[in-house]
């Protein structure tokens, strides 16, 4: 999935080396030739780590000159399951940031078959315990379009994961008036557990509908514990108003209950714009049960 920006590489990895090279990426990385010779895990997360372990210091070397890397993996096979909490795992032991995006399989996947839902298991509850950032997208979420045909369905999911990534790079890559760069953004993420990402854009004359369709629309599956975070970012026009500012800020911190710790970013283009972009992490998501990040998602609690 490319993001249009000079600088960004895509990679896969995998043991089945025949699916690799299916798939349409700039570098590929083959896990495991030496034990699995080239096939795929039969959804075995453990000889998936072993291979892991095997080509660690080539795909940490390969992956790891980036600043941030978004690591993309479907759960409840073997290679996803295993390397997705993996190789974020190890990104973590360097300078890079490493984003992990999960799609959740649908529920009549995991109903049918205990190997998945063990291997889901597995990976999120690894990935809560390492913390940062986690986009979870849930794919029974996509039952909203299901009128649609099915490759239409998924292009849906992919241009909302491809929107919510880049409004992640370009809140970092930008110089603004209240400036958020990637140390802004590590800082946050450093005391904030385990955070997701949300993006919305709206009119401008509607921020309180603005922040309703980041927080709700999304296809991520997510709860927030008692303690929340925030890190904002604003991008308009020069039609931007400080009361717009404040009516976003203010309603974001209604929904999220009052978070501790709170960071604010804005760019203000030159030029008056009908619509205003919203990103934000979020962070003080509470660790998940198998039952939750498999059930039908739960947005955030508007507090009365």
């Amino acid at each position: 999935m490319g993001l249009g920006s000079p600088g960004v590489r895509t990679f896969a990895v995998n043991t089945d080396a025949r699916h690799l090279l299916k798939i349409p990426v700039e570098e590929r990385i083959l896990i495991g030739e030496r034990t699995m010779r080239g096939r795929g895990s039969g959804g075995n997360r453990s000889v998936v780590l072993d291979a892991a372990e095997d080509g660690r210091e080539e795909i940490v070397r390969r992956l790891s000159r980036f600043e941030m890397v978004f690591l993309l993996a479907g759960l409840g096979g073997g290679t996803g399951s295993a390397l997705l909490p993996y190789l974020a795992a190890e990104l973590r032991k360097t300078d890079a940031l490493p984003v992990p995006v999960a799609f959740l399989p649908f529920h009549v996947e995991l109903e049918t078959n205990s190997d998945r839902k063990a291997n889901v298991r597995a990976a999120l509850e690894e990935l809560d315990e390492l913390g940062g950032l986690l986009l979870a997208l849930s794919n029974e979420k996509l039952r909203r379009f299901e009128a649609l045909p099915l490759h239409r369905v998924f292009a849906v999911r992919n241009a909302y994961v491809h929107a919510l990534l880049r409004s992640l790079v370009d809140m970092v890559e930008h110089p603004s008036q209240l400036n958020v760069d990637l140390a802004s953004l590590k800082g946050h993420l450093a005391g904030s557990g385990l955070s997701t990402l949300l993006c919305g854009e709206y009119h401008i004359s509607d921020p309180e509908r603005l922040v309703e369709q980041a927080m709700t629309e999304g296809l991520l599956d997510f709860a927030l514990d008692q303690e929340s975070s925030a890190l904002l970012h604003l991008d308009g026009g020069s039609n931007l108003t400080l009361r717009t500012l404040d009516q976003v800020v203010q309603s974001l911190r209604r929904r999220l209950g009052q978070p501790r710790r709170f960071m604010l970013g804005t760019r203000i283009r030159s030029e008056p714009r009908e619509v205003v972009r919203l990103t934000a992490v979020i962070g003080g998501l509470r660790a998940r049960t198998l039952d939750e990040a498999i059930g039908e998602g739960s947005p955030l609690p508007v507090p009365r």
